[in-house]
């Protein structure tokens, strides 16, 4: 079986109510050509010390004050060095012990090496309960031109090739990861859905709790890659199909 290298990177700050059932999801994967990274913001709670008790499972930690989640996300990137690149971020979790063994699994049975690997996303409150499938589930075929409907494939779900990755722009504070993923989705010559869930989301991000900044932030991104005029017009469609709906 061909054994890609995932650096599943885990960023954290002021995380001891949650980031303890992430660095467990971790720990228990099947699946062991794993590279870990955790980058802490400098917690001011338990975080780190709940860290360090895991330090066994971690290849490298690094805890210092940062910019912010994309900044720390950019010092992750510039020392992984896995085939595939995966985010996990504190109280997220991988769906099941066995999902990297499952995606390898289908990839080994592959005639080529995806770009992209993606999947389907649960959402889960603060104690990691399930609550629901994501409202955007993941398309059969994925381009970059997919993410004009949104973001259809949760940046947790999304495992890009190290070569095809690019800093986050931190210009963005709540998107980056909506700019990330299409600027690789451009340099993608294939990609491929698993048809599985990945990841167990936590619904309580950054994102969510920021969601008016973030869909302003989208607009830009979108209006960036697709144009504006084709952007309004989206966002038009997308306001009326939401009043007929009520």
């Amino acid at each position: 079986m061909n054994k890609p290298l995932f650096s599943i990177i885990t960023v954290t700050f002021n995380a001891e109510n949650t980031v303890e059932r992430t660095l467990i999801s971790v720990k228990q994967q099947s699946f062991r050509n794993i590279e870990y990274i955790v980058i802490d913001g400098a917690s001011k709670d338990r975080t780190l010390s709940i860290l360090q008790a895991y330090q066994s499972d971690i290849d490298q930690l690094i805890s210092e004050p940062d910019s912010g989640l994309y900044d720390a996300m950019n010092k992750a990137l510039n020392i992984a060095r896995g085939e595939y690149i995966c985010f996990l971020n504190a109280g997220d979790k991988f769906h099941q012990e066995h999902t990297l063994a499952q995606i390898v699994s289908q990839l080994d049975n592959l005639n080529f090496s995806p770009d992209v690997v993606y999947g389907e996303t649960a959402l889960v409150d603060n104690n990691g309960v399930f609550l629901r499938m994501r409202r955007l589930s993941a398309p059969k075929s994925l381009t970059w031109k997919s993410f004009k409907q949104g973001m259809l494939v949760c940046h947790q779900a999304f495992f890009a090739k190290r070569e095809l990755v690019s800093t986050y722009d931190l210009q963005y504070k709540f998107s980056s990861d909506f700019d990330w993923c299409i600027k690789i989705l451009k340099k993608a010559n294939s990609t491929y859905h698993t048809q599985l869930t990945l990841i167990d989301y936590l619904h309580e991000g950054l994102t969510t709790a920021n969601h008016k900044k973030s869909l302003m932030e989208r607009f830009k991104i979108m209006s960036k890659h697709y144009g504006i005029i084709s952007t309004i017009f989206y966002h038009v469609g997308f306001i009326i199909r939401s009043i007929f709906k009520k």
